[in-house]
């Protein structure tokens, strides 16, 4: 209405002819109005009228579209919450078969539904902390489980599959590097998380044991959160920690237990905030850190206890930060600090609780150790 009553006005200025006894030929009849300024107000209030119709229906196509929009997310979701039942309803399958589906299906529903990706990627996990019949050492089934290997092959799938999901080539649309997992109380007698990316906030092996096979971190990525390995205990695997980065965060095997099997750290790295080793029990494994190296955080080893079996730092580089013993135990464990190189860091052994079997050392650094080596005084001696 604003742009008709413009033109009403602008008209209201322009001369009206004076009037003669015949209608001129641009009046209509009847009438002092010219016949243009009519046509040009009705074409205006077309305008108008078109303008409004349009208005109109624009507005129902959008609430046309956002209905159509609605409908399909509903759909979308009810066909996703779908296949998350079916997904899960194969893992609990009594036919290991179709347990190895179930594992499929879940981890391509995971990639497929971001927002619900957590949740099937805590199920993955949660299958791997179900009980699980120990396998003996010829191959066959304990506890009277006659489809025993068939139930590991499901358990050692799971972990291919989150290990897929976390190496550095997966496409960053169906990359699980960032997310949660949690293997709290899992039995793993195999596995392979090789070159994985722990980069979520909660990674948790808190009271794993790890029982036999080889379970391999090599060249894994620890970085970001919280990496527990609290309370795990390491019993018979194999377990490779060899390459591996722990950068950032906090990394905790406090508590943990070291009785059998090797645990293997060779040449990793350790940047961390802080690496947690206290009241660790080194009481028979071969723990290995050769050719690590510790360049920043702190490292605390405080009331460990070495008792027994081997804990070899060989080779080792502490080039900055600090590695702490505080209260520990050197009562039997074979601990060697051969050829380690302190250019930079400190390795703090002044105040171990018990130096009943020392650290084995390069010659002459009982008596005149490096900057970076702290040790009891007075110095003891190695045991023969």
């Amino acid at each position: 209405m604003t742009m008709l009553t413009s033109v009403l006005d602008h008209l209201s200025t322009v001369p009206t002819p004076t009037s003669s006894g015949t209608p001129a030929s641009n009046q209509s009849p009847g009438s002092g109005t010219p016949i243009w300024v009519t046509l040009l107000v009705g074409l205006v209030g077309a305008l108008l009228a078109s303008a409004g119709a349009f208005a109109g229906a624009w507005r129902s196509s959008r609430a046309l579209r956002q209905n159509t929009e609605r409908t399909l997310e509903h759909e979308r979701t009810r066909l996703l919450n779908e296949r998350f039942s079916i997904a899960a309803e194969l893992l609990g399958h009594s036919e290991a078969a179709c347990r190895l589906a179930g594992v499929h299906a879940m981890a391509g529903l995971a990639d497929d539904w971001t927002e619900r990706r957590q949740t099937c990627i805590d199920v993955l996990c949660a299958y791997l902390r179900m009980p699980y019949p120990r396998i003996l050492a010829e191959g066959t089934p304990a506890d009277g489980d006659s489809n025993g290997q068939a139930n590991r092959e499901v358990r050692l799938t799971v972990i291919r599959t989150i290990r897929d999901h976390l190496l550095a080539a997966t496409p960053h649309e169906t990359s699980w590097s960032g997310y949660d997992l949690d293997f709290t109380g899992a039995v793993f007698d195999g596995g392979d998380f090789s070159y994985a990316r722990f980069c979520g906030d909660k990674v948790r092996f808190t009271g794993a044991t790890f029982s036999s096979g080889l379970v391999s971190f090599y060249g894994a990525t620890f970085s970001g959160g919280s990496m527990g390995f609290y309370g795990a205990t390491f019993c018979g695997s194999e377990v490779l920690f060899r390459g591996a980065t722990f950068s950032g965060g906090s990394v905790n095997f406090r508590g943990a237990t070291f009785s059998g099997g090797s645990v293997n750290f060779r040449e990793a790295t350790f940047s961390s905030d802080v690496v947690n080793f206290d009241r660790a029990a080194f009481s028979g494994s071969e723990v290995g850190f050769y050719g690590a190296t510790f360049s920043s955080g702190k490292v605390s080893f405080y009331g460990a206890k070495f008792s027994s079996g081997t804990v070899n730092f060989k080779g080792a580089k502490f080039s900055s930060g600090a590695v702490n013993f505080d209260r520990a135990k050197f009562s039997g464990a074979t601990v060697t600090f051969r050829a380690a190189q302190f250019d930079g860091g400190v390795v703090d052994l002044r105040d171990a609780a018990t130096w009943s079997r020392p650290p084995s050392l390069d010659d002459g650094l009982l008596t005149a150790p490096p900057a970076g080596l702290l040790l009891p005084g007075p110095p003891p001696r190695p045991n023969p």
